[in-house]
């Protein structure tokens, strides 16, 4: 990596493929720190960044997704900024989704996906889950290698969260090769019903979800779609349709990425350290801890934002209103202030739990419960399924000096590919 005294978080092409000297290195200035390139406040501490997310009255989520990109639309004048937000909150990105909400907003439009993520549901869902994986398994075991993120990861987080939100099982394989998770067997390559999605995957969902919604409002009938077409605000007026897809939209699309950079991080880990794999086989109970420790160790969304809306202190550090505060979630997660010897992989930490790679506060990830069990059922089948999983050295290079790529974005932590090999189980 480049001098971390010099480096740009935002642009340096070696910290986004290893971000965590870097935040090392700020965190050693200070747990509240300038980044000294576009002008953000990096909060690389633990409790910091639990007092952030979950102090909505200094700071709005209005900037999460784009940080200091674009611009700020206005220029922020004295202590409290609250009013500038609101009146130009329609010019900040995907504004109309729930991640960028603010209070009393944010409680609105979540608890119309809460209406669907009821336990029976996402029993349901769990239940689908573990015939899914095998589905996805079986297209390509005989082969005894995958690029596991093509061939399990995107399908299988695709096809699931599809099922959560009870998008027909006739829509599916048309939804997989729309957002980029590949042919469903024997399907016709290449044959699209939508055009493909693009950058825009968020305008898409919106598109279909309001298509299914409006007919379901039309035409109700007793599916999860009906359900979600017929919820209301805790109020109980009846919300736009727009207002109804636009959670469910952004569950999709957040709990696609999540959980296809979860499940490859897993299970680079557990190629990696055969060890780990023979203890999981042996207790599966230790799934659980696995996954929560591999959520720590590698936080899929690297960093999240706030815009300070009124003046404040933070980790003894004062912030003016208008600010742009880098809640640096992968940093937070190996804070030794909280987390013992935090880059060490540990399956028997005791306060892993405690990780914030969910956020924490209003926002934290609805998707959540459904990532830990995707989670949970993956390694179960795949350690069922294969032994002696192992990386594909021919393409990711022999132990000591592989080659691993990570998508070059300052915001999410994942690995473009990964390929495997494995022997099937008799």
């Amino acid at each position: 990596m480049s001098n971390p005294t010099t480096v740009d978080y935002f642009s340096d092409a070696g910290v986004s493929q290893d971000p965590y000297e870097y935040w090392d290195h700020l965190r050693s200035i200070g747990p509240v720190t300038q980044e000294p390139h576009q002008n953000v406040i990096a909060v690389t501490g633990y409790q910091e960044a639990q007092e952030v997310f979950k102090d909505t009255d200094s700071f709005s989520a209005v900037n999460a997704i784009g940080g200091p990109f674009p611009p700020l639309p206005f220029q922020p004048v004295g202590d409290d900024i609250t009013d500038l937000i609101e009146a130009h909150r329609h010019e900040f990105p995907i504004f109309e989704h729930m991640v960028t909400m603010d209070p009393p907003e944010h409680q609105k439009a979540r608890s119309l996906l809460l209406r669907l993520l009821t336990p029976r549901r996402l029993q349901e869902n769990e239940d689908f889950v573990w015939v899914l994986a095998d589905r996805q398994i079986d297209e390509f075991i005989a082969r005894k290698r995958c690029e596991f993120l093509g061939d399990f990861g995107k399908p299988f987080a695709t096809l699931a969260i599809a099922d959560l939100l009870g998008v027909p099982e006739g829509d599916r394989d048309e939804v997989r090769r729309n957002l980029g998770a590949g042919n469903a067997p024997g399907s016709r390559v290449g044959a699209l019903d939508h055009e493909p999605v693009g950058s825009n995957p968020l305008q898409y969902l919106d598109d279909l979800f309001s298509g299914y919604i409006t007919d379901r409002r039309e035409h109700p009938r007793g599916d999860v779609l009906g359900g979600l077409a017929s919820a209301t605000y805790p109020d109980g007026s009846v919300p736009p349709v727009i207002e109804v897809a636009r959670p469910a939209t952004f569950l999709f699309a957040a709990g696609q990425e999540t959980v296809t950079k979860l499940l490859s991080s897993a299970l680079l880990i557990l190629c990696e350290r055969p060890d780990l794999q023979a203890e999981l086989r042996a207790n599966r109970k230790l799934i659980v801890p696995f996954i929560e420790e591999a959520l720590r160790m590698e936080s899929p969304t690297k960093v999240d934002f706030r815009l300070t809306r009124r003046s404040t202190t933070l980790g003894g550090v004062d912030i003016p209103a208008g600010t742009i505060i880098m809640l640096c979630l992968g940093a937070a997660n190996r804070d030794p202030r909280k987390f013992d010897d935090p880059n060490e992989f540990r399956i028997d930490r005791e306060n892993v739990r405690e990780h914030i790679t969910f956020g924490r506060g209003i926002h934290t990830c609805a998707g959540a419960p459904l990532a830990r069990v995707e989670g949970r059922v993956t390694i179960n089948r795949l350690l069922d399924r294969m032994t002696n999983i192992r990386i594909d050295e021919s393409v990711h290079g022999p132990s000591g000096e592989r080659n691993f790529t990570y998508e070059p974005t300052f915001l999410l932590r994942g690995l473009t590919d990964l390929h495997i090999e494995f022997d099937e189980t008799k």
